[in-house]
């Protein structure tokens, strides 16, 4: 985080981080999974930790929900002391994991109930705060089946209502729709929306560009154990003044790598990324260097399926400050989490 981010107020911020650090032993030495990670996340918004597997976004999270000890630097969440106060931080979180946490062979309102008697609720109170999540999520037709009959976006429409039981005022969600497709996705997102409407603080964690980008009111891009950038998405991709080029060509993996190597010595002040079977060419002036791109692809006989140009993505600010794109592999071979 720059000077001017450590300067700003914080009496608004659900959870500060300052310096977090973390390392696991391996078979081959030490991993420093987290590096001197600072976060400052508004109470009342939706946070994004945005980075790709292995950046040590999960190993953070489990860090701020006392999931794992903190080996350096300090945090703050819902006003605690994570390292000194770690019960009462749980007292004012919700967390869902990546695993998810319900019992797969009770219903869904066993789970409710047993969860809301777990966190000490109130007998009185408890019938009402599982009609209150039941109607939330939309769960009424599926209450009363055990939670192993539920679709994977049922079953994670339930798992975030177990997590709400206690009504915390931070919520962690970890990868929350991994293998959902992407109507059940979108569906999902609506329901985190409301959350945020009703005051709730939400974390989440996530290697999806367009849920970071749609999803989120501010994200902080995570990558080998530290942040690169953090803002709101149109402004860090405001801030590149950057175009893309967009090229589909009709060839191998291996012939596709080598395009991109070409089109990065062929085009001036471009950077060429290969992103699934298209190549990306992050330039300056789009409108300007498509016609060059164009006449290189014609001239070199390169069968292509489309060639477009767009304005800067999250995958684009990625690069900018790493050098490489959200999807590809860590070179380094981390085994960060």
């Amino acid at each position: 985080m720059d000077d001017n981010a450590r300067s700003q107020p914080q009496a608004h911020a659900a959870i500060v981080a300052d310096g977090l650090q973390k390392s696991f032993r391996s078979r081959t030495g030490t991993v420093d999974a987290v590096r001197g990670v600072d976060l400052a996340v508004e109470a009342g918004t939706i946070f994004g930790l945005l980075g790709p597997n292995g950046a040590g976004k999960t190993t953070t999270l489990r860090m701020l929900t006392t999931l794992l000890p903190i080996d350096g630097g300090r945090a703050e969440v819902a006003g605690v002391d994570v390292a000194r106060a770690p019960r009462e931080v749980r007292r004012r979180i919700g967390y869902v994991g990546q695993a998810g946490g319900a019992d797969l062979g009770a219903t869904g309102r066993e789970n409710l109930l047993l969860q809301a008697r777990l966190h000490g609720l109130a007998a009185s109170d408890i019938h009402d705060r599982v009609t209150e999540l039941v109607d939330l999520f939309e769960l009424a037709e599926l209450i009363d089946r055990p939670a192993r009959t539920y679709s994977g976006g049922q079953r994670r429409r339930l798992e975030i209502a177990l997590g709400l039981i206690h009504r915390p005022s931070v919520l962690f969600l970890d990868e929350p729709t991994a293998g959902l497709d992407p109507q059940t996705r979108a569906s999902l997102w609506d329901h985190v929306r409301a959350l945020r409407s009703g005051g709730t603080t939400i974390v989440v964690v996530t290697h999806y560009l367009d849920e970071a980008d749609q999803l989120c009111d501010t994200i902080a891009i995570v990558d080998r154990g530290t942040v690169v950038t953090e803002g709101r998405p149109h402004e860090l991709k405001a801030a590149l003044a950057r175009d893309t080029v967009i090229v589909q060509p009709r060839l191998g993996p291996e012939e596709v790598a080598e395009l991109r190597d070409h089109l990065a010595r062929a085009v001036p002040s471009t950077t060429a990324v290969v992103d699934g079977d298209v190549v990306r060419l992050a330039v300056d002036d789009g409108t300007a260097t498509l016609p060059a791109v164009v006449e290189f692809l014609r001239r070199e006989h390169v069968p292509i399926d489309g060639i477009s140009l767009a304005g800067a993505s999250l995958d684009d600010v990625f690069l900018a400050h790493t050098g490489r794109s959200l999807r590809d592999p860590d070179p380094t071979g981390s085994a960060r989490r």
